[in-house]
């Protein structure tokens, strides 16, 4: 014991300390997805290929070696969208997207009023706030505004007679960048039927990108609102409020 401490040096305490910031950041990202549930069968799969090695039971162990073959390829489809977000993370530069909490606080009260309004009013509305990761892809696929976040643009865009109304605004800062906007649907089994093609827009976004949605339902009128691909559902204006107001908050301490 005394001789390894005594060979441990600074590159040694260096390659720890990289490897274990590594799988924290990991560890975060699919923590509370649906990754993070595949994460528990493998480890659960780790454990039988063990046990069947050292008992031995050899048809077990001969299926489970297979699919280790396979490991990395089944990794990447498995944890596609959480690879895709950590990639599109670590090409980001947050710092430039920054803009004065004065201003920030002015546009979520802005998507605040115009959500409750088109609630009250049952007029679909999918309202996209973006965040670290760059939503370019879908901005491109929308018709490009630039124009500042305000309730009476927000409630022309989603009105009944607007050709754009069906798409998804997307918020950058201060500024609406685009609108009419096409976002991917997920697709999962386990998503309640009850959910309309907006919600599952929402979700699909959500899940692929660190985007906050905000939904109204025009069938219920009820807001909702995703975030990491969770879905949280019949929110008045106080619990709109506080969450969006807790979620850009902690990413200001955060810089």
């Amino acid at each position: 014991m005394i001789d390894i401490l005594r060979q441990f040096g600074w590159r040694d305490l260096l390659d720890i300390t990289l490897v274990s910031l590594i799988l924290y950041r990991l560890l975060l990202i699919i923590r509370g997805t649906k990754a993070a549930k595949m994460l528990i069968g493998l480890m659960v799969l780790l454990i039988a290929s063990v046990v069947s090695r050292h008992l031995p039971l050899y048809t077990l162990d001969w299926l489970l070696q297979g699919f280790w073959a396979y490991i990395v390829i089944a990794l990447i489809i498995i944890f596609q969208p959480e690879i895709r977000r950590t990639l599109a993370k670590m090409g980001e530069t947050p710092f430039l997207q920054a803009f004065t909490s004065a201003e920030e606080l002015k546009s979520l009260e802005e998507i605040i009023k115009v959500a409750v309004t088109l609630a009250n009013r049952k007029i679909g509305a999918l309202i996209v706030i973006e965040r670290e990761t760059n939503l370019k892809d879908f901005v491109e696929l929308g018709i490009p505004l630039d124009a500042k976040v305000s309730k009476e643009i927000l409630m022309s865009v989603f009105h009944p007679t607007s050709p754009i109304h069906d798409g998804a605004v997307v918020i950058r800062g201060n500024r609406i960048v685009a609108a009419g906007c096409f976002l991917p649907i997920a697709l999962a089994p386990d998503i309640s039927k009850t959910l309309g093609t907006r919600h599952r827009a929402a979700l699909g976004l959500t899940e692929e990108t660190d985007a906050v949605v905000v939904v109204v339902s025009e069938e219920t009128g009820n807001i909702s609102m995703s975030v990491d691909g969770k879905l949280e559902t019949n929110l008045d204006m106080g619990t709109l409020r506080d969450k969006l107001t807790e979620i850009f908050t902690a990413k200001k301490v955060k810089k």
